[in-house]
């Protein structure tokens, strides 16, 4: 097996395992940080779930990203395996700062600065949406930039429904409503590992086309396992830095609260999964952590420091990926 094709397979699954790491604490941030659970518990139902998210769900994402460089030969096993190299320095990076930062902007960015040095713009596909489904770097950037707005929006509405439908309660309201949080972090763990693990999916199977051992995009079974199986890992080792972060730093969640954020963003990153849109579930979790604050119409509570921060973040990470690929792509050459 060729060096640098092997070394790319690794990082495809190394992505995965810190995106693990990265996103998965966000699916029990809201349980953690409102002590619905303890950690432990915490962390084994995300890994079951995320588990099951990539082999449960189709492959739509994994067909996305898939498509966003058109390299073939060992230039594009050199591209991909660049642009997984950045983004995965880059998770790791952020991780250690607690930063929610987007793992699908890291990947995208690094994909595209790599493509552009190695093979002019001619080798990316820029693309749009065709038949409702986003396609290439602007349908995934698109449905990157659509999905926290949704995650806000719902949050707002969510967190306003359950206050209306809880103002009688007592409580014995206390036990169902950590019940449903349960259930929502299983639900939002699912979501995860069926939109992120099949990122990984789509960059393995575009590095076995490039290297012409598939005519097609169609992943073999065993790349979503062992995907499957790295975000697991990820998700077991916790990322205990984002989750206080998320749980914490942005804005002091209750029960209540972790509800509404997990719902929204459960059918969020779902929804994303099913027709092929890869989102950051860090995203989407933080932007329904902000909704909620603004359904109860605190928004002088919200820490718009920490805000600011993490807004930076996402900002700046698809630059800095595409940087660090486009710098690192000539070393492939040399494998």
């Amino acid at each position: 097996m060729d060096l640098a094709f092997a070394v790319a397979i690794a990082l495809a699954v190394a992505f995965a395992f810190t995106n693990g790491i990265h996103d998965a604490s966000n699916a029990i941030a809201a349980l953690v940080a409102t002590r619905a659970a303890r950690p432990l518990h915490a962390v084994l139902l995300a890994a079951a779930f995320n588990l099951l998210g990539p082999l449960v769900v189709g492959g739509a994402v994994a067909d996305t990203i898939g498509g966003i460089v058109t390299v073939g030969g060992s230039t594009g096993v050199e591209v991909i395996g660049a642009g997984l190299l950045a983004a995965v320095l880059w998770n790791v990076a952020t991780w250690m700062l607690g930063l929610p930062a987007s793992s699908g902007h890291a990947l995208v960015g690094g994909l595209v600065g790599a493509a552009l040095v190695a093979a002019g713009s001619g080798a990316v596909r820029w693309g749009g949406f065709e038949g409702g489904h986003p396609v290439g770097v602007l349908g995934t950037l698109a449905a990157l930039a659509i999905a926290p707005v949704l995650g806000a929006a719902t949050a707002l509405l969510a967190i306003r429904g359950l206050r209306a439908a809880a103002r009688r309660g007592t409580r014995r309201l206390r036990r169902p409503t950590t019940g449903l949080e349960w259930a929502m972090s299983a639900s939002l763990a699912f979501s995860h590992g069926a939109n992120d693990a099949q990122k990984s999916v789509g960059v393995i199977a575009a590095l076995l086309v490039a290297d012409g051992r598939l005519e097609t995009l169609a992943a073999p079974g065993w790349a979503p396992v062992a995907c499957a199986l790295a975000l697991t890992l990820g998700t077991a080792l916790g990322g205990w830095r984002i989750v206080k972060t998320v749980g914490r730093r942005i804005y002091r969640i209750t029960p209540l609260d972790g509800v509404a954020s997990q719902t929204a963003s459960a059918g969020v990153v779902l929804g994303a999964s099913l027709v092929g849109a890869p989102v950051s579930t860090t995203q989407v979790v933080a932007s329904s952590v902000l909704g909620v604050g603004g359904g109860r119409r605190r928004w002088r509570h919200v820490n718009w420091a920490v805000v600011r921060q993490i807004a930076i973040g996402w900002i700046v990470t698809m630059p800095a990926t595409a940087v660090l690929a486009a710098a690192t792509v000539t070393v492939w050459s040399r494998l």
